[in-house]
């Protein structure tokens, strides 16, 4: 019984190593607003599919370069079967670590938070609209491994459809189609076709 503990106890240790290696954040981000234009939402370009028992209907076309500044991973709630990864992501002048390092940045629950002890380092309709949290829905097995290796710092371009999913069950998720909105229904709902790491 004991090389079965051992065993165990290799196996618990390799996957912590994987999972901190996915994980851990730059020690070096790239400095500076590396992403300093809004997305690009227009007119949905594929028709409507399903991902197993879920009806997906794409509202918009829409196309991101961005930074990552958190992630956040999911596997138990009902909406982690379409999109197991969270990304907080930031454009314009939130896209530069010098502001948005001044925030204190966090998600949860499918949220993402921010706050300041003091004076914002922009404007807060500012921050509203150059940054949000985005439900990723990989396309394949290939956008998938790419998502999974992304780490906060990073800039990121990827491009596809924000949609709404429906189940027969009457269950319904839908992306927002505004930056400036805030709240529940105010993240982004993206079926992710191409996604890349630039830095």
């Amino acid at each position: 019984m004991r090389w079965l503990a051992v065993f165990v106890f290799s196996l618990a240790c390799a996957f912590g190593l994987v999972h901190w290696a996915q994980r851990r954040p730059l020690a070096h981000p790239v400095q500076g607003a590396a992403a300093p234009l809004e997305p690009e939402q227009t007119a949905p370009q594929k028709a409507p599919f399903q991902i197993g028992k879920y009806h997906i209907t794409p509202l918009a076309h829409f196309d991101i370069r961005a930074r990552v500044m958190s992630r956040h991973d999911y596997s138990f709630d009902k909406e982690s079967e379409l999109s197991p990864i969270d990304l907080a992501l930031a454009w314009g002048r939130m896209s530069d670590p010098a502001v948005y390092g001044q925030l204190a940045i966090s998600q949860g629950n499918r949220f993402y938070y921010w706050h300041y002890d003091h004076q914002p380092p922009i404007p807060n309709d500012e921050i509203i609209s150059s940054s949000s949290n985005m439900h990723l829905i990989p396309a394949d097995a290939s956008v998938k491994k790419r998502i999974e290796a992304v780490r906060p710092g990073e800039i990121v371009h990827f491009e596809g459809e924000l949609i709404e999913a429906n189940e027969a069950s009457g269950w319904h998720w839908r992306s927002s189609l505004s930056r400036t909105d805030t709240g529940a229904g105010a993240c982004e709902l993206v079926w992710v076709q191409g996604f890349q790491i630039e830095s």
